[in-house]
């Protein structure tokens, strides 16, 4: 659906009288085709809103424009450098739908650059931009804007072409609430709103332009009063929080929030937007650009009779579909009453546009702007009519958002489900035990995707990467990890946790008392189930923990649990007792078991349908949002509530990621950016190569075959091929049923279809080509069982790569990015995996040794931080395999944009930015370092101390440069200065 554009009525009928004039002409040329001598017509530029200027000078809607001008609040008008200024800090653009962190290796054997965030605050829990300390900025900032950049904007229409996994909900951090499919309602703020941040993802400016306003902002957030190597970090991000305040619904704001919070709007324009298939076929370049090239088409000698037949229809397609658009226009004018323009250039804008109208396109910065048709897929492009998988992304979001009718149908839909389950006590002062059977309702509760006591997967076979098989771990729990439930110092939580409980339970029915009394048994229960889990640190051995058998052979291990059972009621087929599987918490298992024997069978039920039921309330209307605001403001320091349409986007991608992607990447996907990522990726494979050959602590077969592995790894960019296809997108969902009026069912399909999905894995061969996760997702991966590194779409854009950029830039970002992925086939756990992803002995003893003293720096360098505000130190030990990546990244990133330089003699002049003194090689490190600016509360920075595995940022940033001799070169640091200390580690 071409983008509708709110223009006043005289550039309207302008416009019109244009087109009218051109089809006349073109009736008169048909008339008269066989003549071979006609006048061409004039041949014009294309049609920018200033060329109206003149006409337009006394355009009736001048005066809303004055109070359009005045701030909400200050009720001032914003001088233009102030204006800038609020307008330049969202240059950037994306997003996120992430999968959980690799917290478990056993699970998930990846890893991610960047940390879960649903490890410190709830996945839905991404503010609009209207949060505290922001602005939302309309129209008139952005001409001020584009004005200073000398870039003229032009109208555009939106290209109308077609349009995974969902969480898994038994991960730590989604049963605290992080992972949440649903959680509340707000307003759902109309596309208008973010028009201006919107305009950044269609266009770009020239190169001087994007740097001059990657400079300034790059500027405004250093603090220039420190010394870059007393405090690096300070250095380069010290005025951060002046400029981006955390927002009250948010436990933390950074730089990656903020490039989520853009792509959110993006994909929120994508699934509100329309597609009409009749336009699709002739509509398809920039309805003013491609006028010229039309009536060029006439100017041009015609070669033939066919020449000129296919010519002169080309022409009456596109000027009817030009009228088409216009006419759209126009009866969209006439429902609108507001329109605004900028005085100075005569820009017209529009404050207010339906929601499922997509926005203005206009752009000066974004990476992903919307493509030209040389750059469209060579594919065959439908309608939603046609494209199935897209219809559901549009209607799961629907569903979503459909408030009315959420509140209709309340809170029956669980009930409902509660009772189909047997029964939820708490709820039922009449149920009974006599049937109770605490395997078949555990196995139930596995079918929607929900590992409650026990942790079971279908996947790769950590010891044979080719064969998936059935595993079983030990349980995750209801907050973030067990010291919760065991620290006195963590009492606060607790208690929170079982308001919690008591107020959700009484809210769907529960008498007060019981329900008071019920959370309390369930707190109690928790606590003991918590203490027979195993601790992290006595997790870090999988080998150790690793235990194949059959399923016979556990059933004489653990005889009280029917495993045979358990799986055929998961799987809905028989299941032998020869069945391989594989357990990592055997001890857990038989202490699980003497737990529930000792435990009420009506608190077992309870506590079984309570860790589900958490999760569902999010799939109902909003009565629950006060009472998780109000936990989640214990747990994580966040003030208020999210918008419900963020909530709703990260549902989608989240759930129907590729069909959505598909829609990302076919609109906004620059294939530019994929082939130049895919050659820096093989400038860093070089440099780890060249860095290997000069590591003395490994022995030459651990060399080779480390080598080998490096060579072996497999890189995914971007986006896998089969979402462009039609037919294979439709088949990846063929399975799961979206009801635009059943939001609460269609999550309920969603999680049945993941959990078959992977069940259905069993015994066929591991497909090591296959992404696994979606592309619109602003983070990188590396897989150790596939050898598999993946850069979705979402992260290449600033400021991690730019194709106008310095090279420094992309190489301090998107470079140290490669590079972290490439280390993390090398760090504590990577090394365990060969080439081929399966774990076995492949290094030498002495080499293991020189790792394990290497190791050890890193453990002990970066365990002596503490968090001042909370005053908790890193656990270096649990942080070890991030802290080795960042360093190796971070290193070969460096050596590999030193070739590129002495490879490119007449390319280094153009490694600067204006305004900032710096070298190509400082530039780099700058970069590296404000892509971890950012702010959190104390809540969430006590939190994700305690549960993730990444450093905070700042130590990300003091951590490794503080290791590099190369940073310390490029900045002059004296020997001995905190950014250069004598002693460093380095492992790769």
């Amino acid at each position: 659906m071409p983008v509708v554009i709110m223009l006043p009525i005289t550039l309207v009928l302008i416009l019109l009288m244009r087109m009218d004039g051109m089809l006349m002409a073109l009736q008169m040329h048909q008339h008269h085709h066989h003549h071979h001598h006609r006048q061409p017509y004039d041949q014009e530029t294309p049609l920018y809103l200033e060329d109206y200027e003149g006409v337009l000078d006394n355009d009736p809607y001048q005066d809303m424009i004055n109070e359009q001008l005045l701030i909400p609040h200050e009720k001032k008008r914003l001088s233009d450098e102030e204006r800038m200024k609020r307008c330049i800090s969202f240059r950037f653009g994306l997003s996120e739908t992430i999968d959980m962190e690799d917290r478990h290796i056993m699970k998930e054997a990846r890893t991610s650059f960047l940390p879960q965030d649903t490890t410190v605050i709830p996945r839905e829990c991404l503010d609009s931009i209207g949060g505290n300390g922001h602005i939302n900025y309309n129209d008139y900032d952005l001409d001020a804007l584009l004005h200073s950049y000398g870039v003229r904007r032009r109208i555009r229409r939106e290209q109308a072409l077609p349009e995974e996994q969902v969480n898994n909900e038994a991960s730590t951090a989604e049963e605290v609430g992080a992972a949440e499919d649903i959680a509340v309602e707000s307003e759902a703020p109309s596309i208008a709103e973010s028009s201006a941040l919107q305009s950044f993802w269609n266009e770009q400016g020239t190169k001087e332009s994007l740097r001059e306003a990657q400079a300034r902002t790059m500027k405004e957030y250093m603090d220039t009063s420190v010394e870059p190597c007393d405090d690096f970090y300070q250095y380069v991000c010290g005025n951060w929080e002046k400029y981006h305040p955390i927002p009250k619904d948010k436990a933390g704001f950074d730089t990656f929030e903020m490039l989520r919070e853009n792509l959110d709007l993006v994909l929120r324009e994508l699934l509100e937007s329309k597609v009409h298939a009749k336009k699709v076929q002739h509509i398809v370049s920039n309805t003013y650009d491609q006028l010229p090239n039309t009536q060029a088409d006439i100017v041009r000698p015609y070669q033939s009779e066919a020449d000129e037949e296919q010519r002169r229809e080309k022409l009456l397609q596109s000027l009817v579909a030009e009228r088409e658009v216009l006419d759209h226009i126009l009866k969209r004018y006439k429902r609108q009453d507001q329109l605004f323009t900028n005085t100075k250039k005569k820009r017209f804008t529009s404050s207010a546009v339906s929601q499922h109208n997509a926005t203005e396109n206009l752009g000066i910065y974004s990476h992903y702007r919307q493509k030209s048709p040389a750059h469209l897929p060579s594919v065959k492009q439908t309608s939603d009519a046609g494209n199935d998988a897209q219809v559901k992304a549009r209607h799961l979001y629907q569903s979503c958002t459909n408030i009315k009718l959420l509140e209709k149908r309340g809170i029956q839909p669980l009930l409902e489900l509660v009772d189909s389950l047997g029964g939820w006590p708490v709820l039922d002062d009449h149920w009974r035990s006599d049937n109770f059977d605490w395997l078949n309702l555990t196995a139930h509760l596995r079918r929607y995707n929900n590992d409650i006591l026990i942790v079971q997967w279908v996947g790769p076979d950590i010891k044979n990467s080719d064969e998936n098989i059935i595993q079983f771990d030990q349980t995750n729990l209801g907050l973030p990890t067990r010291e919760y439930f065991l620290q006195e110092v963590n009492a606060k939580y607790l208690h929170a946790y079982q308001r919690f409980m008591a107020d959700i339970m009484h809210k769907l029915g529960a008498k007060k008392a019981k329900a008071v009394k019920v959370a309390a048994d369930l707190i109690s229960f928790e606590t003991q189930l918590a203490s027979i889990t195993a601790p992290a640190e006595k997790r870090l051995n999988v080998t150790k923990l690793y235990k194949r058998m059959t399923l016979g052979d556990l059933h004489d291990l653990i005889p009280q649990i029917d495993w045979i059972r358990y799986l055929t009621v998961l799987q809905q087929r028989t299941i032998q007792d020869t069945e391989e599987v594989v357990i990592y918490a055997t001890e857990y298992m038989q202490e699980l078991v003497n737990l529930l024997d000792g435990t009420d069978p009506e608190l077992i039920a309870n506590y079984l349908l309570w860790r589900f039921v958490r999760h569902r309330i999010n799939n109902v209307d909003d009565r629950f949002d006060d009472t998780k605001q109000t936990f989640y403001h214990t747990l994580f320091g966040r003030e208020e509530s999210p918008s419900r349409w963020k909530v709703c986007i990260s549902q989608v991608n989240t759930n129907l990621g590729m069909a959505l992607g598909s829609m990302f990447v076919r609109k906004y996907f620059d294939e530019n950016s994929k082939q130049d990522t895919l050659r820096m990726t093989h400038e860093l494979q070089q440099a780890f190569r060249e860095i290997l050959k000069t590591t003395d602590w490994l022995d030459p077969q651990t060399k080779l075959l480390a080598e080998l592995k490096v060579n072996a790894m497999s890189l995914k960019i971007g986006y896998p091929d089969f979402i462009l296809n039609t037919d294979e997108l439709n088949e990846k969902y063929a399975g799961i049923d979206i009801d635009p009026d059943k939001y609460f069912e269609n999550t309920l399909n969603v999680l049945l279809h993941t959990t078959r999905t992977e069940q259905n894995k069993l015994h066929e061969p591991v497909n090591k080509t296959t992404w696994q996760t979606a592309p619109a997702i602003v983070n990188a991966y590396y897989s150790r069982n596939k050898n598999q590194i993946m850069f979705p779409a979402g992260i290449l854009q600033p400021p991690f790569y730019h194709r106008h950029f310095p090279r420094a830039l992309n190489f301090g970002g998107i470079g140290v990015v490669i590079g972290h992925e490439l280390t993390h086939g090398f760090d504590d756990k990577g090394r365990l995996f060969d080439r081929n992803g399966s774990i076995h002995k492949w290094w030498t003893d002495s080499s293991i040794k020189g790792f394990d003293e290497r190791a050890r720096c890193i453990i002990a360098q970066y365990g002596n931080y503490t968090v001042g505000e909370v005053g908790i130190a890193l656990n270096g030990e649990s942080t070890q395999g991030e802290n080795i990546a960042d360093n190796g990244g971070i290193r070969q990133a460096f050596h590999a944009y030193k070739k590129w330089l002495l490879d490119n003699p007449g390319e280094a002049q153009d490694e600067h930015l204006p305004g900032i003194n710096m070298t190509g090689e400082q530039l780099f490190f700058l970069n590296f370092g404000q892509v971890w600016c950012g702010a959190m509360r104390p809540e969430a920075v006590r939190n994700k101390l305690n549960t993730a595995i990444h450093s905070p940022g700042r130590f990300r940033v003091i951590g490794t440069v503080s290791n590099s001799p190369d940073f310390a070169k490029e900045f002059n640091c004296p020997l001995g200065s905190p950014m250069n200390p004598l002693h460093k580690c380095s492992v790769w």
